[in-house]
């Protein structure tokens, strides 16, 4: 990955943090994002001893808002003239219904449109770079349903509910990506990194916390749930591949609502129109 240019959102913890140091180990420039400045910087520091690499960086955003997410595009953009990977890695479960500044469902606005307006943001440097994009998606997505009638889930939510549609719309993002931007160079691929021990469920209801606190001794480490991120983002073996759902490095097969290239679209309009492209 030697002068190759990575961005990881979510880079300070978890899955994104994992996959940010064994990026920043393989020799790429890795740029992560923060919401908090103090544990960016802590990270940052963490990342650089551990890897002995001083080409780790950090960029702030708020993916809760659309205006900072075109402020992250622009400073990254100041600050760096190539892109060769793209990691839409953050994101959560929320147990409660809670709105973004623009007034969206947390869980969507979070998951989906604010790496919907990243991915858009930056396409020239991805288009320039013949770069690779990852979405992070979940066996989640498998119950999922892109509910257009009420999208917001103002008449009926529930985490879950929320949760499924968000990581679905992950997987159609991933796949129309390809439709429309794979003659470019540009691949991108989503990746379910397996059920991993991280701070997953903080915002959830108690009783969903406890079954979480139950499993976590059987989950995957950080670093073992960024292995197929890591690995669609590097390994030669996946030059080319695209449009694809990943786990344990292998192409599965997604929810079936996933492969109607109808929703495809109206999901990739309904996102321009809700992000102002």
């Amino acid at each position: 990955m030697k002068d190759k240019t990575v961005l990881v959102t979510g880079g300070t913890s978890g899955i994104g943090r994992a996959a940010a140091n064994e990026l920043a180990r393989l020799g790429a420039r890795v740029v992560i994002t923060y919401r908090d400045k103090a544990k960016g910087e802590a990270t940052l520091k963490e990342i650089r001893q551990a890897t002995g690499s001083d080409q780790v960086y950090m960029l702030e955003v708020d993916l809760a808002s659309l205006a900072s997410v075109r402020r992250l595009a622009d400073a990254f953009r100041k600050d760096f003239k190539q892109l060769d990977v793209l990691i839409n890695n953050a994101g959560g479960y929320f147990g409660y219904r809670r709105t973004t500044a623009e007034g969206y469902e947390y869980t969507f606005g979070v998951n989906h449109l604010s790496h919907f307006l990243l991915t858009n943001l930056l396409k020239d440097l991805l288009v320039e770079g013949k770069s690779r994009i990852v979405n992070v998606s979940s066996a989640a997505q498998a119950p999922g349903h892109i509910n257009f009638d009420d999208l917001m889930l103002e008449k009926k939510f529930a985490g879950f509910r929320a949760y499924a549609q968000a990581k679905l719309a992950n997987i159609i993002f991933s796949y129309e990506l390809d439709r429309r931007w794979g003659k470019t160079g540009i691949t991108a691929n989503a990746v379910h990194p397996g059920a991993v021990g991280t701070n997953f469920g903080y915002d959830a209801r108690p009783a969903i916390k406890f079954l979480i606190k139950l499993g976590k001794p059987f989950l995957k480490t950080p670093r073992q749930g960024a292995d197929t991120v890591v690995y669609l983002a590097s390994s030669p073996e996946v030059e080319g591949i695209s449009g694809k759902y990943f786990a344990r490095r292998k192409q599965l097969k997604s929810n079936a609502e996933s492969y109607d290239q109808q929703v495809w679209t109206r999901l990739w309009e309904v996102s321009e129109e809700l992000t102002g492209l």
